[in-house]
């Protein structure tokens, strides 16, 4: 009689142990199969590289949870191996960051890259390393410059395996930048344009590139300040602006030094509008109060939609309320929305695919269509860069935004704008 008690304990033991399982884990289907790693080879220290760390865990996490990736009969996990390139650092050799990308592919066995190098030099340096390995990789952050498509549709069958799927400086200045500028031109009456920018390529490009086409459309440029980087003091450059009767100043920098500047123009009251096509130091939601709100009327740009908040999409916020429910605070600049991206786009195309062949991937990746966090994604099959537009409808859009009273309002493009430009008190007088 014992026995058979002893029995049914046991039974109804496992029943029980069964049922709370199923009630833990039935909402979270965690894949369990040999990982798929994507590789992440980032300047960790600085924004652009920690953004996109945050982004890639954030989606793989989320998609782990959801039951994983579905390659043949079998769901498989993604798994994010990140390395620090230093990249950005002005004294690390473009040579590091290669070694770092080499090491992820040969001693790591990662199956795909994604994230950086960051700038645009080990960017451009490392499509070979890519060639040569035969391994996807997907750009999410840094590296603004043309150039990189440009190889990929001159030299397809060689740079076939690189994609990118963030923002590049011909489309950011041609259809963001210098149409913003007209609608400042339009709806405010402003027409006196200063440049300070940072001594660095992609920034001086920028700069001409903006100065040149906002010239021709009736904005007077008056000047420009090049400025090396590290710099602390920006006073002169401002206080030339002010002489000349500026009234927007065009700042191009990635240096958090940027943030020096701000405040010397909110001290001297410069009646100019403070335009960051590119400044890293404004981007993130802590930069208000870092400044102790000197960096009220700033506007920036963080390159795709979702790294600060707006409704561009049904998935925007979704993507904002969870990024800050892990890491506290919201999406902080350029590299987070679109490297959270690349894990969803990658699983896409690997279950269109069937398969983790690179070429398998490359033809997917080539017919990818969906909408994201900033628009649909979708990329030119002859040059392998996100195809851009000012409609979440129709492809990857942009955010540019304004600091006002300790937020950061989106204000372009008009279709995800969340509130209009305001001038500062002492440049309404």
């Amino acid at each position: 009689m014992r026995g058979k008690r002893f029995i049914l304990f046991v039974g109804v033991s496992f029943l029980m142990i069964g049922l709370l399982s199923i009630q833990a884990f039935g909402t979270k289907a965690y894949a369990q199969g040999k990982p798929i790693v994507i590789g992440a080879p980032l300047p960790t220290a600085f924004l652009y590289g920690w953004t996109a760390d945050r982004g890639l865990k954030l989606a793989a996490e989320e998609i782990n949870a959801a039951g994983g990736v579905t390659v043949g009969r079998e769901k498989r996990p993604f798994r994010v191996d990140v390395m620090d390139t230093r990249d950005l650092e002005p004294v690390v050799p473009v040579s590091d960051a290669l070694l770092v990308l080499e090491k992820l592919i040969l001693e790591r066995n990662v199956d795909f890259i994604a994230g950086g190098p960051a700038r645009s030099e080990a960017a451009l340096a490392a499509m070979d390393l890519l060639s040569k390995y035969k391994k996807v990789s997907i750009l999410t952050t840094g590296a603004l410059t043309p150039a990189y498509h440009k190889r990929v549709g001159d030299e397809y069958d060689k740079f076939k395996y690189c994609f990118r799927i963030s923002g590049e400086v011909g489309w950011l200045v041609t259809g963001e930048f210098v149409p913003k500028l007209m609608d400042i031109k339009a709806k405010l009456g402003l027409n006196r344009l200063f440049i300070m920018v940072q001594d660095v390529a992609h920034a001086r490009a920028t700069g001409d590139l903006t100065a040149k086409l906002a010239g021709e459309k009736g904005w007077e440029v008056l000047g420009r300040e090049i400025y090396p980087t590290g710099t602390t003091d920006f006073s002169v450059g401002l206080l030339k602006a002010r002489k000349d009767n500026a009234q927007v100043i065009l700042i191009v920098m990635d240096m958090p030094e940027s943030s020096v500047l701000l405040k010397q123009w909110f001290d001297l009251k410069i009646p100019a509008l403070p335009f960051g096509t590119i400044i890293a130091a404004a981007e993130q939601p802590g930069f208000y109060k870092a400044t102790e709100g000197k960096g009220e009327y700033c506007m920036a740009s963080v390159v795709n939609a979702g790294n600060a908040p707006s409704n561009a999409t049904p998935w925007t916020m979704k993507f904002v309320e969870a990024y800050q429910k892990k890491y506290g605070l919201e999406p902080e600049g350029y590299g987070a929305s679109s490297s959270y991206m690349v894990p969803y786009v990658l699983k896409d195309a690997i279950e269109r695919a069937g398969s983790l062949k690179s070429d398998d991937i490359v033809a997917a990746l080539e017919k990818t269509d969906l909408m994201g966090v900033y628009g649909r994604i979708k990329f030119n099959p002859k040059n392998h860069q996100v195809v851009p537009s000012t409609d979440p409808n129709e492809g990857a859009v942009g955010t540019i935004f304004q600091w006002q009273a300790g937020k950061r309002v989106v204000v372009f493009p008009s279709k995800i704008a969340m509130g209009e430009i305001k001038l500062p008190p002492w440049m309404k007088k």
